[in-house]
């Protein structure tokens, strides 16, 4: 095995002896930065936020904030990463720690190195710009205040945009009890830009680190990065056991909660080939490993259905690192995207090597592709490549996530919707997809029929409403009870009604108390 290492806050550290499955969280605890906490363990909390340097469009580097929690610390191998350690010192603040500071928003202070990071990762945005004019120009960024520039938090351009220009949802996946926020947010709308010098944004001029091939093995537990997709295939051909990783935002919950030890990690999330997004004439292909932040920022709201779901789903701790791909592959019945999906027709291209090595590949509807539950039509030695959307979307559509909080939550229901209504007000087609009320993801077939070929009217959609909500076998558990989740199917379409028709008077819905 060769030496491997990772550059944390510019200094290299070595990974050999560290278990296979170890997490960097606790990598980096053991190697005594011990700013970054455990807090949950499952990627809710973001009290372990890190910055990894990722490739950015423009072919340099970009500051993502990630969850140390998750991330298996040999993914890292020959990557660059920044702890709160690695922002400032007590004697040399950080922008970031001074304005956290100044605005007091930090109290007990466990969650706070979190808060840092991910709030760095924002204050390193290349394209965040000032909301301020008043503002005087930066010498690093044309346009934006210089970091002395007074900003008044309240004078932001809308609720979660501060005047710098700052996305309040970059914070969405940490968590703190202490300060009741409004002081974070102050910290965080007063942040001004990067300064000439500034190390960690210079940094962003050069590329980023270029994928390691690894293979790892220790106590009898292997870690592997392919250098291809061939070698991939190849890997699960040779072993059915072998577990593929991609963001391990959920393969990391396992190992941490539920202390599973697979005996092959195969990591993918690094393969080019699975991180395309072509945007062609009849279908728009995402590769299943590119992370869900980047899917949302190189679509650019050209798939609305999907924009509507981006900022829904998790936090953007979460889909930093999150996959389509992942998220199809666990055939969990309360992912995000798979209603979304369901709605937009999508289909699942799935690749195998075969006994000469040659790659093959199917493609399959994703209505057919869950079998039960996380089961799939997947077979042994396949792997996600992409997901199909095919076009024209349709004109009316619509994401609906019902959850105990607004981010950073599981939904108790999802429904997606996908309906072209013709310029007579008649449902011509009609697509729905739901979450969280069976054993799997599924197509209201019935709920459709009852749409399509009827006028698009209060009649029509509470006939078809009252089929959506007979539909799926929704449970009670800790989330929601079965009535609830039926409620909640019950007002979906009266809800896309009214919001098609710019108004909800008139359309009355009853939800158990």
């Amino acid at each position: 095995m060769e030496h491997h290492a990772v550059t944390v806050n510019g200094r290299s550290r070595p990974l050999d002896g560290v278990p296979a499955h170890a997490t960097a969280l606790d990598w980096l605890r053991d190697t005594g930065l011990t700013g970054s906490k455990e807090g949950c363990a499952e990627g809710e909390c973001g009290a372990c936020a890190m910055l990894l340097a990722t490739p950015a469009d423009d072919g340099g580097t970009a500051w993502t904030a990630v969850n140390a929690c998750l991330v298996p610390v040999h993914a890292l191998a020959g990557q660059e990463l920044v702890t709160a350690e690695g922002l400032g010192s007590p004697e040399a603040l950080h922008p970031v720690q001074e304005k956290l500071a100044e605005a007091g928003g930090s109290q007990c202070g466990y969650c706070t190195p979190g808060f840092a990071c991910s709030m760095a990762g924002e204050f390193y945005r290349a394209d965040r710009v000032a909301q301020d004019a008043s503002a005087e120009p930066c010498p690093v960024h044309d346009g934006a205040p210089s970091a002395a520039a007074p900003n008044d938090p309240d004078s932001a351009a809308d609720a979660e945009h501060g005047p710098n220009g700052f996305d309040l949802h970059s914070l969405s996946g940490n968590l703190c009890r202490c300060t009741g926020y409004r002081p974070i947010r102050d910290a965080a709308y007063t942040l001004g830009f990067p300064e000439a010098g500034d190390p960690l944004a210079e940094r962003r001029e050069r590329p980023a680190p270029v994928a390691v091939p690894t293979d790892y093995a220790h106590e009898g537990a292997r870690f592997v990065r392919p250098a291809s997709l061939a070698e991939t295939l190849a890997i699960l051909r040779d072993d059915s056991d072998a577990l593929l990783v991609a963001g391990s935002t959920d393969w990391g919950v396992e190992v941490n909660i539920r202390g599973r030890r697979a005996p092959l990690v195969v990591a993918i999330e690094q393969l080019e080939e699975l991180r395309t997004l072509h945007l062609g004439d009849d279908v728009v292909e995402i590769g299943a490993a590119l992370p869900l932040s980047d899917v949302e920022r190189r679509l650019d709201g050209r798939v609305p259905l999907l924009a509507q779901l981006f900022p829904q789903f998790a936090s953007r701790l979460i889909r930093n690192r999150g996959t389509i791909g992942g998220n199809l592959g666990t055939g969990s019945p309360i992912g995000d995207t798979p209603p979304a999906l369901l709605a937009l027709g999508a289909r699942v291209v799935l690749a195998k090597a075969d006994e000469a090595g040659a790659l093959v590949e199917r493609q399959v509807e994703l209505a057919e592709y869950f079998t039960g539950y996380r089961q799939t039509v997947r077979e042994p030695g396949e792997l996600i490549r992409a997901i199909h959307i095919p076009l024209p979307l349709a004109g009316l559509t619509a994401f609906h996530k019902i959850a105990k909080r607004r981010f950073d939550d599981i939904s108790s229901v999802a429904v997606a919707f996908a309906l072209d209504v013709d310029d007579a007000g008649t449902v011509a087609a009609a697509r729905i997809g739901l979450g969280g009320v069976a054993a799997t993801p599924l197509r209201a077939y019935e709920a459709e029929q009852a749409l399509v070929g009827k006028p698009w009217d209060l009649g029509t959609v509470r006939a078809a409403s009252a089929v959506l909500r007979e539909t799926g076998t929704p449970m009670s558990d800790h989330r929601a009870s079965a009535d609830y989740r039926s409620a909640m199917l019950g007002t979906a379409l009266l809800k896309l009604y009214a919001a098609s028709r710019g108004s909800s008077r008139g359309i009355r819905t009853e939800v158990p108390a």
